[in-house]
């Protein structure tokens, strides 16, 4: 059998000497894996980087088969942000949680639109927030999406600044002020109140992280993917350094 889609590259791992297992985020079929033969080369393995978009044709013989994959390039983001170590790092952390949250060969077209999303703006000054933004879109996705809408407590949507770790709904100032140290902050950007500077996004990646963690990665015995780690250690120590040049 075989058919053809549009991919991202999630991830590539060795497979023998010469060989690579593919992990693709497809449009319409969602996170699937393939073989490539001889994906190790000097001149095919750039094109196997996370985020490069690629059309992909899978083979095999059987449906459960893994099958093989012959991808075609069609952008390659990592090539050109080698040389912004944030950004590269961004567009590494979305393909490692996508490839480690979603079930495989299981269609996620919402997932995949996404992530497309994200990759179209990261050459922005939003592309911080647009990556909080596809991280809240994902956890929707997999049926974990959060309750922003309101105070899960009063019904109110005024002074909306908390997110209760547990239940993943709104929590108001004055609700929450006397558990505040119990509950995640809700940072304003993402009800569309307040603008997305760098500590708002990293306490938006704070909620995020927190409840991909719990729902996506703990419950498969896996933790917060490194790429991810990596991602947020690098956007903090940015941020500090621009603070500091400010000063």
């Amino acid at each position: 059998m075989e058919w053809t889609d549009d991919a991202f590259v999630l991830a590539a791992r060795p497979h023998g000497e010469t060989s690579l297992i593919v992990s693709l985020l497809t449009r319409t079929r969602g996170r699937h894996a393939g073989l490539v033969q001889g994906g190790v080369s000097r001149s095919r393995r750039p094109l196997f980087e996370p985020g490069n978009r690629v059309v992909a044709t899978w083979r095999a013989r059987l449906a459960e088969h893994l099958g093989s994959w012959h991808c075609e390039v069609a952008d390659t983001p990592s090539a050109r942000f080698i040389d912004d170590r944030v950004r590269l790092a961004a567009l590494a952390s979305a393909a490692a949680v996508a490839d480690q949250a979603l079930p495989e060969r299981e269609p996620h077209p919402r997932a995949y639109d996404g992530f497309l999303a994200f990759v179209d703006v990261l050459d922005s000054d939003v592309f911080s927030a647009a990556y909080v933004g596809w991280e809240l879109g994902l956890l929707a996705e997999l049926g974990y999406g959060l309750d922003l809408s309101q105070c899960a407590a009063t019904g109110s949507n005024d002074e909306l600044v908390y997110v209760s770790p547990r239940t993943g709904k709104a929590v108001s100032l004055s609700a929450g002020e006397p558990y505040r140290d119990r509950l995640l902050r809700l940072p304003g950007f993402l009800i569309g109140r307040g603008e997305a500077g760098p500590e708002a996004v990293l306490e938006g990646l704070t909620l995020t992280g927190h409840f991909l963690e719990r729902h996506a990665f703990a419950p498969h015995g896996r933790g917060i993917p490194t790429a991810r780690t990596r991602f947020v250690d690098r956007l903090e120590r940015s941020s500090t350094i621009s603070s500091k040049a400010e000063t």
